[in-house]
């Protein structure tokens, strides 16, 4: 599988350089002094949160990272070099946590975003450092310090304001190539979608939001049924779930009903948090249900459910339908992006 959403590594800053015990050495100057210079920093290692990155994938088969140390001083006052420092490329959204305690250190939340993971060891002082009044031939120095060794264990949460759910073959995958510029895979079999799918919906002129498809769920996801339970932890950054309901499934012996209701009993499962989230329903397939009986399988479905929340009907694969739904989702998800936004402080000089 090409999607990678964890993956433990090794990392290891660069050591300092150790300190210089040298004199001064001229004609004429028999005293001429310590000149020992101190060692050279040892290289950080820096995490930057890539957008052009959605997978871990390289650190899969990447696991050791080590800086350079730093240069030994040298005599005639001169420094060692720094180490050189070295950049882990991470994907937004990659969550950085300690491997043996499972404590979250980093989160690289926004694209660009640099963070320092592990520091260089200071270099270690040189003779010249030493020199005093009653001290004028000093042969100290010290040690450069280690930099900081970690293991690490690299988690990805996908960042999209609105995931879909439900069972495989509900037609999430189809909804999503009609209303975004993704282009996952679509066929007439169930776990087509192996891996997350993120989609740009433009709505207008700098009108848009990001909308994330994952691997169908089945009864028993969250004990680790099927592919869907790898990939809930992506749900958990969203604003809104679209919860994608088939309502013409191939099997008559199959119940909608039932099946929706084992999508929601697995997400409260999973998180309770994640259960509590805004969740509209999304009646999908309706082309293949004859007019004159949309509107009673759809009322008798929503009855069975006892759902309370928006519900749309849609046909993903006529688009019919989901213009409204997108138009509404947009407009859910920038109410929430205003409210999350910390209240603005106004200079009372200007108010």
């Amino acid at each position: 599988m090409k999607f990678v959403d964890e993956a433990f590594i090794d990392i290891a800053a660069g050591d300092g350089g150790n300190g210089c015990v040298s004199f001064r050495h001229e004609k004429y100057k028999e005293f001429g002094g310590p000149n020992g210079g101190d060692g050279g920093r040892g290289g950080h290692v820096f995490a930057v949160a890539d957008p052009n990155l959605n997978t871990l994938v390289d650190f899969r088969y990447s696991r050791r990272h080590e800086a350079k140390r730093g240069q030994h001083g040298m005599g005639s006052d001169m420094f060692g070099a720094a180490g050189d420092d070295i950049t882990l490329k991470m994907p937004v959204g990659t969550i950085i946590s300690d491997a043996e305690t499972g404590e979250v250190l980093y989160e690289l939340l926004n694209p660009g975003e640099v963070i320092t993971i592990a520091k260089g060891g200071d270099g270690g002082f040189g003779n010249m450092r030493f020199k005093s009044a009653i001290n004028r031939a000093p042969r100290q120095k010290t040690p450069g310090w280690p930099g900081e060794k970690k293991n690490l264990k690299l988690e990805l949460k996908v960042l999209a304001d609105v995931g879909l759910l439900g069972m495989p073959n509900a037609g999430k995958s189809t909804f999503i190539s009609a209303v975004s510029n993704a282009r996952p895979r679509v066929a007439d079999y169930p776990f087509t979608t192996l891996h997350p799918n993120l989609g740009v919906v433009r709505v207008g002129p700098e009108q848009s939001f990001v909308v994330a498809d994952l691997p169908g769920l089945i009864e028993g996801a969250s004990e680790g049924a099927g592919l869907g339970h790898q990939f809930l932890r992506h749900l958990q950054r969203t604003r809104l779930l679209l919860h994608v309901v088939d309502l013409a499934p191939f099997d008559e012996g199959v119940d909608p009903v039932a099946q929706a209701k084992a999508i929601v009993g697995e997400l409260k499962k999973y998180d309770p948090t994640l259960y509590e989230k805004p969740r509209w329903l999304v009646l999908n397939k309706l082309d293949m249900i004859p007019v004159d009986e949309r509107a009673a399988r759809v009322k008798d479905f929503v009855k069975r459910l006892r759902f309370k929340g928006p519900v749309f009907e849609i046909s993903a694969l006529t688009r019919e339908g989901c213009e409204p739904l997108v138009q509404a989702v947009y407009q859910q998800v920038k109410a929430q992006q205003a409210a999350e936004q910390p209240p603005t402080e106004v200079d009372p000089r200007f108010s």
